[in-house]
């Protein structure tokens, strides 16, 4: 086999020879060295200062799920339509169609990630939340076409109120209130109507108690508010409603900027489970049932609580307001934390595995966003839960009983409600399922009759944690 050679045409071996010494001779110089050095280490100073830094404009995530048409056009207009600063995250759900190839094909202005199952939306969303760098995040379906002015329209809606946590676009077909009549039929007669879109007009922006999440703009400190999606919900549905009820629980707003159209061809990637779909959206709604109950009941007496006053005042309100206390947490690694009155205390044991292992049986995975924002206390160091209890010094502050105590009304059945003690008031459990995420058995319960439980103020519901696969 002949070897290859970086000889020019017409370059003498001698020419060739005094290249190499030249360069050789420049290497040894110390002012060549010294140069070399500063260089090299400025280079790793600039790396360090960049990384991690935040895109000072917005990341785009779309999940999708063989749909590769659909997915090309989307991201088509979101380049020929969007003047702000943006990235795109595509996370692929294992799909078989060649989105992963297209994917690789885009890759220098495309970021991507190919995952080796159908995660659904939630899972998908949630995996391109981990990735995004931008100081504002869009959740985008991708069977979307978005128009001149969709970005900077909301953008402007959400930056005009601090108290806004997320915005919508209108739309052509969806659920509730943010959609529209249109007078076109097919998508190239879509582009003249969207003329009237061109234009900010702030006078149609209006709060609803509801956002669907086939685009959904919010500044990225929203995820540890809030927490991610909850994976619970298979495939799709209902998983945007859920967050919906968790950002109203801390008195967030949530806003459709009517400026603002988008086209959607709706639910394409559903509709493909054909059987499936009826099969996983009562799936889906049985889950929020058992996990929100009433959902609209709870945020009406949680702002009522808030209005009251019948709870300590938030300089930030994050989700972790309404976790129970003296509770066992852990991080993705399975680092364990106490969670007790707000603050994390990090739990180290004798490093006997059986309880270290019965810890974990019993802790609640967080995310690392919720985690940081947890504000930290002391390490502790303790072999049981009784040592935990003893050490951070939980008093009784009511009927006798210790801080934390489960309370439920007379005799004890399935319906029955519960609450927990929690600094002289009763914290309502949202629901039974929102009890057994945080290991609440019967053996925890302490009967009591409903007047003397009901003597006590309120406080604020305590919620499930959302259900995350990939918490890292």
């Amino acid at each position: 086999m002949k070897g290859t050679s970086s000889r020019k045409p017409g370059e003498s071996l001698v020419r060739r020879k005094r290249k190499r010494l030249a360069a050789n001779t420049r290497k040894s110089y110390p002012a060549y060295q010294e140069g070399y050095r500063l260089g090299y280490e400025g280079g790793v100073e600039a790396g360090t200062k960049s990384y991690g830094a935040l895109l000072d404009g917005t990341s785009i995530v779309i999940p999708t799920f063989n749909q590769l048409a659909y997915l090309r056009e989307c991201i088509d207009s979101i380049k020929a339509h969007t003047e702000e600063p943006y990235e795109i995250i595509v996370v692929d759900n294992a799909s078989t169609d060649g989105t992963a190839e297209y994917l690789e094909s885009r890759s220098s202005w495309i970021r991507s990630t190919v995952l080796n199952e159908n995660r659904g939306f939630a899972g998908g969303i949630n995996y391109g939340l981990m990735m995004a760098r931008g100081k504002y995040i869009v959740m985008l379906n991708n069977d979307t076409v978005v128009t001149p002015g969709w970005l900077s329209h909301m953008l402007s809606c959400l930056k005009s109120d601090e108290s806004i946590a997320a915005v919508g676009p209108v739309t052509n077909y969806i659920g509730g209130d943010q959609q529209i009549e249109v007078p076109y039929k097919r998508i190239k007669d879509m582009w003249k109507f969207a003329e009237g879109y061109r234009m900010p007009d702030p006078s149609k922006w209006r709060e609803t108690d509801r956002l669907v999440g086939f685009c959904l703009l919010f500044r990225r400190n929203l995820i540890s508010e809030v927490g991610y999606l909850d994976e619970g919900y298979q495939i799709g549905n209902y998983e945007d409603e859920d967050w919906n009820i968790r950002i109203r629980l801390l008195n967030r707003k949530l806003v459709v900027a009517g400026d603002s159209f988008i086209h959607h061809y709706g639910s394409v990637s559903m509709k493909k489970l054909a059987d499936q779909f009826e099969q996983t959206n009562e799936q889906n709604a049985k889950f929020y049932t058992s996990k929100w109950g009433n959902p609209h009941d709870l945020i009406h007496r949680t702002k009522r609580i808030i209005q009251a006053g019948n709870m300590p005042v938030w300089k930030n309100r994050h989700a972790y307001h309404f976790y129970p206390v003296n509770r066992m947490v852990q991080s993705a690694t399975g680092t364990l934390y106490w969670l007790a009155d707000g603050v994390k205390h990090q739990v180290k044991t004798s490093g006997d595995e059986s309880i270290t292992s019965h810890f974990r049986k019993k802790a609640v995975t967080l995310s690392r966003p919720e985690l940081w924002n947890i504000p930290s206390g002391e390490v502790v160091h303790a072999n049981s839960e009784r040592e935990l209890l003893a050490m951070m010094r939980v008093q009784g502050k009511a009927f006798g009983l210790p801080e934390g105590s489960i309370l439920a009304e007379n005799v004890l059945h399935a319906n029955s409600e519960l609450y927990q003690l929690h600094q002289g008031k009763r914290r309502p459990f949202a629901t039974r399922y929102a009890a057994a995420c945080w290991s609440i058995g019967d053996k925890d319960i302490h009967v009591l009759p409903s007047h003397r439980i009901h003597a006590l103020p309120l406080g604020l519901p305590i919620i499930a944690p959302p259900v995350i696969r990939n918490p890292l």
